[in-house]
C-alpha cells in the first residue's frame, strides 16, 4: 500500500479511472437491489451510475492522450487514506437509510480526492480536468437531490419509507422481540423455581444459564424454520433465526447473571430490578415499532411476567 503524495500524475489519473468505474457499478449494484421494493429509489442510482460513467470518459480520454492506451490497476484499496466502503452484495437486503448513507459518503470523498489530486498536478490539463470532476461531484449532489425529487415525489419516498421501516420490523424487530419476550418471561419460573427451592445462588445461576441457553437454541430453530420468508417478506431465515436465538438467550442471562452475586437476598433484589427493566424495554419495543398502546403493552408485559414469576416462586417454595 502506497502513500496518496507518492503517486505520479499518471497513477492518480488511472486510480480516478479505476473509481469512477467502481462508483457507478456500486451504483448499479445499488439499483439492482433495490428495483423490486423501492423502484423510485432504484431509478435515482440507475441515473448516477450512467453520470459515473461520463466522468469515466473524461478521464479516459485525457489519460489516453496523455499517457497512451495501456492503464496500470490502481485500486482504493492500494492508496492509504480511502475509507473501505462495505461491499453492496454483503447489505442485502438492502436498506435504504444504509445506501442512501453510502452514497453521500462516496460522492464527498471522491470530491475530496479529486481537491486534492488537482492540487498535486502539475500539468494544466489534468489539473483542469480534475478540478472540474471535483466541481461536477458537487454539481452531482446536487443532481442527486433533483433526481430524488424526479424520481421519488413525496408520496413515493413515504410509500419506500414505510414500507422500509415494515421490512425492517418483519426481518428484526418481530423475531427479536419474540425471543426477548420468551427468553425474558419463560425463563422467570425456572430461575425463581431453582433458587426458592435450593437457596443457592450457584445453583440458581446454573438452572438459569442452562434455560437461557435452551431456550436460544430452541427458538432460533422454530424461527429459521417456521417461513423461508419467499412469500411473507420475512427476509433470510437464518438471519431472522439468529436474531431471535440471540435475543432469547439475552433475556433469559439478564436476570441470570446477578445469581453470580453469593448473597442470595441480594442477588435475589438484583434479578428482580433486571426482570423489571427487561419488562420495561419489551413494552417500549412494543409501543414504539408493534402500534400497541404504551398503557395496554406495559399492562400485558407486566400481567404475563408477574403471573410466571409468581408461578416459579409458588413452584420452588412448596
Amino acid at each position: 500500500m502506497r502513500n496518496f503524495s507518492e503517486l505520479t500524475e499518471r497513477e492518480i489519473l488511472a486510480l480516478a479511472i479505476a473509481n469512477e468505474e467502481e462508483d457507478g457499478r456500486i451504483y448499479l449494484d445499488i439499483a439492482e437491489g433495490l428495483r423490486g421494493e423501492y423502484p423510485g429509489s432504484a431509478n435515482v442510482f440507475t441515473e448516477m451510475a450512467a453520470e459515473e460513467g461520463e466522468h469515466r470518459h473524461r478521464l479516459l480520454e485525457v489519460y489516453r492522450a496523455k499517457f497512451g492506451e495501456h492503464i496500470p490497476l490502481i485500486r482504493r484499496q492500494d492508496v492509504r487514506g480511502f475509507v473501505q466502503h462495505k461491499p453492496v452484495w454483503q447489505m442485502y437486503p438492502m436498506n435504504l437509510k444504509a445506501v442512501r448513507s453510502l452514497a453521500e459518503n462516496m460522492e464527498t470523498e471522491t470530491q475530496g480526492f479529486y481537491r486534492r489530486a488537482a492540487g498535486r498536478s502539475e500539468d494544466v490539463t489534468i489539473r483542469k480536468l480534475l478540478g472540474d470532476l471535483a466541481d461536477a461531484e458537487v454539481e452531482h449532489e446536487h443532481r442527486a437531490d433533483q433526481l430524488v425529487e424526479e424520481n421519488l415525489p413525496a408520496h413515493v419516498r413515504r410509500d419506500e419509507d414505510a414500507h422500509a421501516r415494515q421490512s425492517f420490523v418483519l426481518r428484526v424487530i418481530q423475531p427479536g422481540l419474540a425471543g426477548l419476550m420468551d427468553g425474558s418471561v419463560s425463563t422467570l419460573a425456572p430461575v425463581f423455581a431453582a433458587a426458592f427451592a435450593s437457596g443457592n445462588t450457584w445453583e440458581t445461576f446454573l438452572v438459569g444459564l442452562a434455560a437461557s441457553v435452551g431456550a436460544g437454541i430452541s427458538m432460533g430453530f422454530a424461527e429459521a424454520l417456521s417461513d423461508n420468508g419467499s412469500l411473507t417478506g420475512r427476509g433470510a431465515p437464518l438471519i431472522r433465526g439468529g436474531i431471535c436465538g440471540l435475543m432469547t438467550t439475552a433475556g433469559g442471562i439478564g436476570h441470570t447473571l446477578p445469581f453470580l452475586i453469593p448473597f442470595f437476598w441480594t442477588a435475589m433484589a438484583v434479578a428482580i430490578a433486571v426482570v423489571i427493566v427487561e419488562l420495561a424495554v419489551i413494552s417500549w419495543v412494543r409501543w414504539k415499532y408493534m402500534d400497541t398502546p404504551p398503557v395496554s403493552a406495559t399492562l400485558q408485559v407486566a400481567f404475563g411476567g408477574a403471573l410466571v414469576f409468581a408461578v416459579g416462586i409458588l413452584i420452588g417454595s412448596s
